[in-house]
């Protein structure tokens, strides 16, 4: 007798296992700043000579074709302890064209996985523009737009602003650059892209918010602007759909305490303080154990976010849902020494690294239908 309900026992609690064991489909969101990812070509309308074969940079074909392919490893890498497929969308920053991008999914590391390209042209000086790669299999695109911040130099919203700055806090190659007809400060456009994710709408912003340049708290109006443009375009959307799921994810040049994502954009830390319509931002939290995507005089900060709205945050997973973060820091990706060890390895005149970030990405997953 006691060896039958040992049995039973043993039934009820595989029985129950079982039923928990459920498949999932998973998909990577990434993004990644791709650092002065720039063709060799001159373009007389941006300031690009840098980049050029004659430039400082002495950026030739060679150069060239080596970024991209360090690029691509990362790209096809970023996620896989997780999902075996590479990101089924990345959003990128820093890039000068549409060729730069037709040139980066053809490499060999990627040229299998099909991808899309939706990119416009930023009235940034540098030419630096915002884009999204998708995967063409899993997401149809139904509509893109790029959506301009207008900004002007003599619009200062805080008084606080006004305070002198460091020369060492203004350190950056992302010169603010002002009109000199209407003072518009041109910066870079943020792209929104709406499609179906297996069949499931989904709406995605890449963001590459103004620099520091001039100084963190100068430069902080600028980017609470950008933060305000973002949070109005979700609403928008929520406004047709109060169920949107919303994906918004870039390089805001500010961690995820500043201003402009706690109050232009209204992000969150932690999921229970997540209203109805609100933004979560997984990477407050990453911060706040010291962790990084970028360094500055031996300081790590999270500049590269990846936010998710308050209806992505839903746990039934009937419906795709988010599941977790992370920031993509593996060792190939880190300066090994000199001035500059631990951080993330860049390009430089006698090595052609990656980038002077480390890539971010999040994971959604739905279960098998």
């Amino acid at each position: 007798m006691q060896k039958n309900f040992f049995c039973l026992i043993l039934f009820l609690l595989f029985s129950k296992n079982s039923a928990q064991t459920k498949a999932f489909v998973i998909h990577t969101v990434a993004f990644y700043n791709f650092e002065n990812c720039y063709d060799t070509i001159n373009d007389p309308i941006i300031n690009d000579e840098d980049w050029t074969p004659a430039g400082t940079q002495h950026w030739d074909t060679k150069k060239y074709r080596q970024k991209l392919e360090n690029l691509a490893r990362v790209l096809s890498e970023i996620g896989t302890s997780e999902n075996l497929n590479s990101p089924t969308f990345i959003g990128g920053a820093e890039i000068e064209n549409q060729t730069v991008l037709e040139d980066l999914i053809k490499q060999p590391k990627l040229i299998d996985k099909d991808y899309g390209i939706i990119h416009f042209d930023s009235p940034d000086k540098r030419g630096i523009d915002v884009a999204l790669l998708y995967q063409k299999k899993q997401f149809q695109p139904t509509s893109y737009v790029n959506i301009p911040l207008y900004m002007y130099k003599n619009e200062q919203p805080h008084k606080e602003a006004q305070k002198e700055e460091t020369p060492e806090d203004s350190e950056t190659e992302d010169v603010i650059q002002v009109s000199t007809k209407n003072h518009r400060i041109y910066t870079r456009d943020q792209l929104l892209v709406t499609g179906f994710l297996n069949g499931e709408e989904i709406h995605i912003i890449v963001n590459h918010w103004p620099s520091r340049a001039g100084g963190e708290k100068k430069s902080s109006p600028y980017r609470e602007m950008a933060g305000a443009l973002n949070r109005k375009i979700i609403d928008s959307l929520q406004q047709i759909n109060p169920d949107a799921k919303v994906i918004t994810m870039g390089d805001l040049n500010d961690s995820p305490f500043n201003n402009s994502v706690k109050k232009g954009l209204g992000a969150k830390g932690k999921i229970q303080e997540v209203q109805p319509f609100g933004i979560y931002n997984p990477f407050e939290e990453m911060a706040n154990k010291g962790l990084g995507t970028i360094a500055f005089r031996d300081a790590w900060d999270i500049f590269d976010q990846v936010m998710v709205s308050q209806s992505l945050l839903q746990k039934d997973y009937k419906t795709f849902q988010y599941w977790k973060a992370g920031i993509y820091n593996k060792p190939f990706l880190i300066q090994k020494n000199g001035k500059y060890k631990g951080y993330p390895l860049r390009h430089s005149l006698t090595e052609i690294g990656f980038s002077d970030h480390f890539p971010v990405y999040i994971y959604l997953i739905r279960e098998k239908k």
